[in-house]
């Protein structure tokens, strides 16, 4: 039974466990705050690997950022980790197998493997969360692309008149309409052009001060101006979920991170299947929550070093 060191590397925090073979956890996660500078990064990772090298096979680190092909180092960073990320050389950090793969991509082998779309040899896992994160499986393997940077889901084009610029700086990116940071900006927006504002639970606020808790909790208590924001920030959700659908002709999609609990499941699955070309799909919560990073690169680590 071969045991992996799993690390998932967050923008605010690193957690790790040891995981079997099969995805199972034999530890218990420990959680530490991400330092702000990429030599601190690294000794963290030292430490956490010299807790447990002597009895691991292998260590899977899921990571925020594009993975080169080889699975070996990060190819590019975010702007949530620090300067010099890339330059990790995660092979270098212990004498064992080390495994490197996209935090978002590995959600969704895990998801695949033994979460909410176990059975499904064609799914896609939707990360919703301050942006937008995504990974694909197509006949039960990870589609990476080229150089292993496929799978951008975010970047998907929703208009073509530069509307709303992205974090990425390129315009109209799916990301900027469907994530957490784009049901702000549309709850800025309607504040500002829409008179149901006047009359909402929130109108004391400016409209650059209104939350997305706020948004949830206006929904919730059948806040008018709430439920507009949140009808068509779900509606740009659905948009993409369609696009993807039609391309990729999936058994299910996988929806996960906190923006997933506060979504209508079944009309967001209804919508899709009433628009799509394609065979019906799916629509699933994730069941693998804060522990998908870890499990899936434990996962294909065992797959790519033991298994190939």
């Amino acid at each position: 039974m071969k045991k992996v060191l799993g690390i998932d590397v967050g923008g605010t925090k690193i957690c790790y466990a040891v995981f079997d073979e099969n995805g199972c956890e034999i530890s218990k996660i420990n959680k530490i705050q991400t330092p702000k500078t990429t030599p601190e990064i690294i000794a963290v990772f030292k430490q956490v690997i010299q807790e447990h090298e002597s009895d691991i096979d292998a260590v899977a680190f899921a990571t925020a950022g594009a993975i080169n092909l080889e699975n070996t180092r990060v190819a590019s960073s975010t702007p949530n980790l620090p300067e010099g990320y890339p330059d990790i050389e995660f092979e270098k950090l212990t004498k064992k197998p080390v495994y490197v793969e996209n935090d978002a991509n590995a959600a969704a082998y895990a998801e695949y493997k033994i979460g909410a779309a176990k059975g499904d040899e064609n799914t896609i896992t939707i990360t919703l969360g301050t942006g937008i994160g995504g990974g694909i499986i197509i006949n039960g393997n990870l589609l990476r692309g080229k150089s292993g940077r496929g799978g951008e889901v975010g970047s998907i084009k929703i208009y073509p008149d530069k509307r709303r610029e992205c974090t990425c700086h390129n315009y109209d990116c799916w990301e900027s309409y469907a994530s957490g940071t784009g049901l702000k900006k549309t709850a800025e927006e309607i504040a500002q052009s829409d008179p149901v504002f006047k009359s909402s639970m929130f109108n004391s606020k400016k409209p650059n001060q209104i939350t997305t808790y706020d948004i949830t909790k206006g929904v919730k208590e059948n806040d008018l101006y709430s439920k507009k924001v949140f009808d068509l920030w779900q509606s740009h959700l659905v948009a993409g979920l369609i696009s993807l659908t039609n391309i990729f002709d999936t058994e299910s999609i996988v929806i996960s991170g906190g923006m997933g609990e506060f979504i209508d499941v079944q009309k967001i699955e209804n919508e899709i299947n009433n628009t799509i070309v394609v065979s019906p799909i799916k629509v699933k919560l994730a069941k693998m929550k804060n522990n998908a990073g870890m499990v899936g690169a434990a996962l294909l680590a065992v797959k790519k070093l033991y298994v190939e």
